[in-house]
């Protein structure tokens, strides 16, 4: 079992370098698959309410045979609950499907700047941290601007920014900008999923350099750039492969090379912050 690092949050609190993926994983079929990554090390699961699993999550921790408080435990509020009560119903939900009486980090899943209800729905995670159920609070799909415009109403910095980031579309200036927030960048979809560049020279050539698979140097850039990687598989040898990452370093070469695959069009979806809708 691979012993994965951690990141310090503005908070104080910390994360796991790799977190795990649950999105899709449901029913006992779910549940097994999160067992097993747990098995294999990884001690943080990512969900969120529109994923429709925080129950299976829930399950699989408190069989694990591990303590709640070894396993942190992520989930999202979605853009139907960004009004300030709603915000709080949609924890206190979270709370009850999973069977916890805290969250480790709760972040608001998407923005909806049309709506424009969301830093209603993040003074309402400032206040449910206060309260002792949400250890860190975060966002996901954030631009720099809707960063600015929370922490200015409310002098609270958000401790994550779960944003898309893999080698097609590697954010270099949502990274920065994160950065220069001190606010932690995670990475959903770290590998690009069906458009997974395993095959591109770039990172044939550093998995053959290194002796790793294509889709460890994806994720081994990841950390190098400073992200947190939350990779998906239900397959139990490519979990244990994805947190393998701590062996072996790139060159810096190596990591402007898998940068440079950048495209233009490099988004998964139309998921530009400033127009997708999520509710």
């Amino acid at each position: 079992m691979s012993t994965v690092d951690t990141y310090e949050l503005n908070d104080g609190n910390a994360l796991p370098m790799v977190g795990f993926g649950t999105v899709s994983l449901v029913g006992d079929d779910g549940v097994a698959v999160m067992r097993t990554a747990l098995e294999n090390g990884y001690r943080l699961l990512d969900s969120a309410v529109n994923y429709g699993n925080e129950e299976e999550v829930g399950k699989a921790v408190r069989t694990s045979g591990l303590a709640r408080e070894d396993v942190l435990i992520a989930t999202k509020i979605p853009g139907r609950s960004h009004e300030y009560a709603k915000a709080v119903e949609s924890v206190e939900g979270s709370l009850r499907r999973i069977g916890s009486d805290y969250l480790d980090l709760c972040l608001i899943h998407w923005p909806n700047p049309s709506v424009g209800r969301y830093p209603e729905a993040w003074r309402a995670l400032v206040d449910l941290r206060e309260r002792g159920l949400v250890r860190s609070i975060g966002v996901s799909n954030f631009t720099e601007e809707h960063l600015r415009t929370v922490i200015d109403d409310t002098g609270v910095v958000p401790a994550v920014n779960q944003i898309e980031l893999h080698p097609y579309f590697p954010q270099a200036a949502m990274r920065e900008a994160d950065a220069r927030l001190g606010i932690r960048t995670q990475s959903w979809s770290p590998l690009g999923k069906h458009r997974a560049p395993f095959a591109e020279e770039p990172v044939a050539r550093a998995a053959a350099a290194h002796g790793v698979t294509p889709a460890q140097v994806v994720l081994r850039w990841q950390l190098q750039l400073g992200a947190l990687p939350i990779p998906k598989s239900a397959d139990a040898r490519r979990q244990r492969e994805n947190i393998d990452l701590f062996g072996f370093e790139l060159t810096a070469s190596e990591v402007d090379a898998i940068s440079g695959l950048a495209r233009d069009d490099g988004r998964l979806f139309g998921g530009d912050p400033n127009v997708h809708e999520e509710m």
